[in-house]
């Protein structure tokens, strides 16, 4: 059973592109059916990761909203934060799904029991990850969880609170 989801933010939780302001001001769009899944699954009782590679605001303000406790940013490593995570909640990799658009989470990726990538990611990441049918930005992060549901066999518990 998956019981953690590790998320990429650029290029999954968001289209991937980075806007900037005429002050410097950094701007995301988020797409917010990601948003209440990610919601749903941690009130199923589940945990979720932020693990990306740039640092910002936006996307530590995103991560409390949405309730991740397990944020990191800046990361260079994906795959040695997410061990070091699993250890600390004493998950197995068979445990963990994952999702990244890029080689920067190839290794990670190749680490977890479950992996995803958007349909705009990286053809190297195809090879090694469920291959989703919408791009980053596009609800994708909805699209892997829900799949995680039913691979879990929660779908009555996922929709009992909605339904």
């Amino acid at each position: 059973m998956i019981r953690l989801l590790i998320l990429d933010v650029d290029g999954c939780m968001t289209e991937g592109k980075i806007i900037y302001t005429n002050s410097g001001d950094e701007l995301k769009n988020f797409n917010v059916k990601d948003g209440f899944a990610i919601k749903a699954w941690i009130k199923m009782g589940h945990h979720v990761a932020i693990i990306t590679g740039r640092r910002s605001e936006i996307v530590e303000y995103r991560a409390k909203e949405l309730d991740i406790h397990h944020f990191h940013q800046g990361v260079k490593d994906k795959r040695a934060v997410a061990q070091q995570l699993c250890a600390e909640l004493g998950f197995d990799p068979s445990e963990v799904a994952a999702i990244g658009d890029d080689l920067n989470d190839y290794r990670l990726l190749q680490w977890v029991g479950s992996a995803y990538t958007p349909a705009d990611g990286s053809e190297y990441l195809k090879p090694i990850s469920h291959v989703l049918e919408r791009c980053g930005g596009d609800a994708c992060v909805r699209e892997m969880i829900e799949k995680v549901i039913r691979k879990n066999g929660e779908e009555e518990k996922f929709l009992s609170f909605w339904v």
